[in-house]
């Protein structure tokens, strides 16, 4: 009782714009279904595009600048994916569900699976003591200079940008994804097998009629580039200039979202191709808000406009901050500690 009671004191009410908020948190099928048509469709008919230009001989050169744009809205199709997982992207949970294990197999992501980690992610979010679930991998300054020679290494090469959005994005999407994560229950297990099983009949499928070589030229680069795009937007959503962590009994939830999530002010088409992520202090505010209604709910309350938002040039520096400083209660390089 006494912890229960010590830990409210930290947990302040939420202030009166926060009900305001609750209004966008409707589903709307009409926009639902617009962005499925708007997105799907595209997608599909660059892979068609990039299929001829393959077997016409065409420079692979004119097939991955292709790629580029179909990699971008295998992205969006994520965001999709990532609002049925939170049951917002429409009314109903079995179309949530359905659309979900669809834009999970494109994605090459177990739905269920992936919803259970992102959960606890949201739960744990800004959380120093609850780190290691569904987030990007970090150490204190403390933990960083008491771990061993190979934990350091590890470490160093993991926060590497090249080595994050390569090797750890390949990793990720093509491999550990394919296992279930630690803690999966019943449910968890039968999406990764369903997905994988599901992928490998579109392999199966594309090797006996266009061929496998085609399906992996097409497939593979559009797969890489929209999961290196989405490690980038994961990593900087919460590894910034400014950001918020606390130890778990003082964790503020509404700070978690307002100063611990990103605001990512993005150029407009980049905006529409990442679904509206960069406005990641309203979506980790009020999570079952759909991607197409968090730029009404930014636009109509002043206190997320006040937010500072984080250009893509000032993003660049997150890239140098790799340590949490418990002391000076912000992000900080290795340079600066060693």
């Amino acid at each position: 009782m006494i912890s229960n009671a010590n830990s409210a004191k930290h947990r302040p009410a939420m202030p009166d714009w926060y009900e305001s908020t609750a209004v966008y948190m409707q589903p709307n099928l009409r926009k639902a279904a617009w962005q499925c048509i708007n997105t799907f469709i595209p997608y599909l008919a660059l892979w068609v595009v990039m299929l001829y230009a393959v077997h016409q001989g065409y420079s692979y050169w004119t097939v991955l600048a292709l790629a580029v744009v179909a990699a971008a809205l295998l992205v969006r199709i994520f965001i999709f994916f990532h609002d049925c997982c939170h049951n917002s992207f429409f009314a109903s949970r079995r179309a949530n569900t359905v659309l979900g294990y669809i834009a999970g197999i494109l994605t090459f992501t177990p739905f269920a699976d992936w919803r259970r980690t992102h959960g606890v992610h949201h739960s744990s979010a800004g959380d120093l003591d609850r780190r290691g679930v569904g987030d990007v991998w970090t150490l204190t300054v403390g933990e960083y200079q008491q771990a061993s020679g190979w934990k350091r290494l590890a470490y160093r090469f993991f926060r590497n940008p090249l080595f994050l959005l390569g090797p750890v994005s390949v990793v990720l999407v093509l491999l550990i994804q394919r296992f279930p994560s630690k803690g999966a229950m019943k449910k968890e297990l039968h999406s990764v097998l369903f997905t994988n099983v599901a992928i490998l009949a579109v392999i199966g499928l594309a090797s006996a009629t266009i061929g496998l070589k085609a399906y992996v030229m097409i497939q593979l680069p559009i797969l890489l580039i929209a999961w290196a795009v989405g490690m980038w937007l994961f990593y900087i959503q919460h590894q910034f200039e400014g950001v918020y962590w606390a130890r778990r009994e003082n964790v503020d939830k509404l700070l978690v979202a307002l100063k611990g999530s990103s605001y990512y002010k993005l150029p407009p088409i980049l905006q529409w191709f990442t679904g509206n992520i960069g406005l990641h202090h309203i979506h980790h505010l009020r999570p079952r808000i759909p991607n197409y209604n968090l730029q009404r709910c930014y636009d109509a309350t002043p206190a997320l406009q006040a937010v500072e938002p984080l250009s893509m040039r000032r993003s660049l520096k997150s890239l140098c901050m790799n340590l949490w400083d418990e002391k000076q209660q912000k992000l900080v390089s290795f340079r600066s500690v060693t």
